[in-house]
């Protein structure tokens, strides 16, 4: 039996490529699309959805099981809180909003009604993150003490604008991706030191588009630098450095291939190359797994929770 999965909102940077996984999976009907802005219901991406006229006609429909939230990270958090309210599983992108207690809530809620919440971090699907953990939690690397991320961008005055609403900036917009890794290699921070923020161009001095924070472990650092304005293509990287070893992924986007220092030598591990959209595709198959069943969350409630408290207090949002 498929599952009806509806949309709402067409402005998250990911939407377009959720809705395509959507209309891909055999195990899914994707329902429609509800979106504020009528100029955004002609992009050529959503060509053919249905257009919902309200959130409310999609919260009513009782056929519909879950909902995939891709509005403006300013309007994701409300419009979750009802579709949880309503009784349906959330594909909930990411980051969270800005306001903690509301998102603490809402993960009560879905526990207390039994309704998956799943964060949009879809570089928990990529084979050389999933190499680096089998890496770490496998002891080759050996006790780990510094893990680095650097995750820059290079995004327009009008984005730039838009992620002005969000204490951290471009930090904000893309951190939790890099902390949803660390936490995951290497559990609670003990210390979070909030974003430095630093304004490398003048174009949005209210912005900060060249940030960094650090993120302190018993025995281990983890630093993590994003930028607004890097020149493409962008060298995104993960390192991960033990006594007995290291990995790096450069760049992370679409890897295949992972360097491996041990024993005193380089090894480069092949891996599958996956493009973005196969990313997304890879998120919906194990969100629809759970519903059905068949598997467990690959990441726990507390998880998503200790991400977006992760990520508020790198920016600063929470003290």
């Amino acid at each position: 039996m498929t599952l009806r999965i509806a949309q709402i909102g067409t402005g998250h940077g990911h939407a377009a490529g959720k809705w395509l996984a959507l209309r891909g999976n055999p195990d899914v009907e994707a329902v429609g699309v509800w979106e504020a802005d009528p100029l955004r219901r002609h992009a050529d991406r959503f060509a053919g959805a249905r257009w919902f006229a309200s959130v409310a006609e999609v919260l009513a429909d009782p056929t519909i099981v879950a909902v995939a939230i891709e509005t403006r990270n300013h309007q994701s958090l409300s419009i979750a809180t009802q579709v949880v309210q309503a009784g349906k599983h959330l594909w909930f992108d990411k980051p969270a909003g800005d306001d903690w207690p509301t998102f603490a809530q809402l993960m009560q809620h879905a526990a207390e009604r039994s309704l998956h919440v799943q964060l949009g971090y879809m570089f928990r699907y990529s084979p050389g993150f999933e190499k680096i953990w089998e890496l770490v939690h496998s002891g080759q690397l050996g006790h780990v003490f510094e893990v680095r991320a650097h995750m820059s961008t290079s995004i327009d005055i009008v984005e730039r604008t838009e992620q002005s609403r969000h204490r951290g900036g471009i930090l904000y917009d893309l951190g939790g991706h890099m902390i949803d890794q660390l936490v995951w290699l290497l559990g609670r921070p003990t210390r979070v030191s909030a974003a430095f923020g630093n304004h490398a161009t003048p174009e949005r001095p209210d912005y900060s588009d060249n940030s960094a924070c650090v993120l302190e472990f018993p025995g281990a650092l983890g630093i993590i630098d994003i930028a607004a304005m890097e020149s493409r293509p962008t060298a995104r990287r993960f390192e991960v450095y033990g006594i007995l070893g290291s990995a790096m992924l450069e760049p992370f986007d679409a890897s295949s291939q992972l360097r491996w220092v041990h024993d005193k030598s380089v090894e480069i591990v092949e891996l599958p190359p996956l493009q973005r959209q196969e990313l997304y595709e890879r998120e919906l198959v194990a969100f629809v797994a759970v519903l059905r069943g068949e598997r467990k969350p690959d990441r726990t409630p507390e998880h998503e929770l200790l991400v977006q408290e992760t990520l508020l207090r790198a920016t600063g949002r929470l003290g």
